[in-house]
């Protein structure tokens, strides 16, 4: 999605409204609902960070955290082939499928971050 803002972390999802005229986004990753909006890229954008801002000082005064949290498991579904593909060569490995997938996954992300850094 490259339709994002990013302040302290924080990533906004970013939208255009033609019955409005105006950009909106809101705080992606939180367990509320912030959501800032602007008539222009320069007003979004500024309404952005100070809803990031505003944000973190509210979570500071009443002593939450402002990341949602993850209980790290979710479901993924995925063609037949692949999870058998999968099955197999965590078998190989001597590793459980879950541990296959977070060691790919985590590569993947990593690879990314790599990406994102040139």
């Amino acid at each position: 999605m490259k339709n994002i803002l990013k302040h302290e972390g924080f990533i906004g999802s970013v939208s255009f409204s033609a019955e409005d005229e105006v950009f909106y986004g809101r705080l992606e990753g939180i367990d509320d609902l912030v959501t800032f909006e602007g008539s222009t890229v320069e007003e979004l954008k500024a309404a952005f960070k100070e809803a990031v801002e505003d944000y973190l000082v509210i979570c500071n005064e009443v002593g939450k955290s402002p990341f949602k949290s993850f209980k790290g498991s979710f479901n993924v579904r995925v063609q037949p082939k692949i999870h058998q593909k999968a099955f197999l060569k965590a078998t190989e490995m001597g590793v459980s499928l879950n541990q296959l997938v977070e060691k790919a996954l985590d590569s993947f992300l990593v690879n990314l971050e790599e990406i994102d850094k040139q």
